[in-house]
């Protein structure tokens, strides 16, 4: 069960694996709350193992965010778009 005093409302990491090129990658996409109330959609990539980069966008509200997040998602598979649809329909519920 999600602590409710957490500011992360969403997370997903994804991993990608190249054996033969010994190559792993990580995207992480979180939407979350910061202190002052804003929603944040925060999205981290690079080398698993690296800190990587990191990119901060600002909602108004958590539906603007779930849809930038789907949107960020759908090109990376049928998978990462169904996850997209759980976390909008929890979204939606909240």
């Amino acid at each position: 069960m999600p602590d409710a005093c957490s500011p992360i409302r969403h997370h997903l990491v994804l991993y990608r694996r190249d054996l033969e090129q010994g190559r792993a990658r990580f995207f992480s996409v979180m939407i979350e709350r910061d202190l002052f109330g804003t929603i944040r959609l925060v999205r981290n990539w690079g080398a698993v193992g690296s800190k990587g980069q990191e990119k901060v966008d600002i909602y108004p509200n958590k539906a603007a965010a779930a849809r930038a997040l789907e949107g960020w998602l759908k090109p990376s598979g049928r998978r990462a778009t169904r996850t997209c649809e759980a976390l909008l329909n929890a979204d939606q519920a909240d």
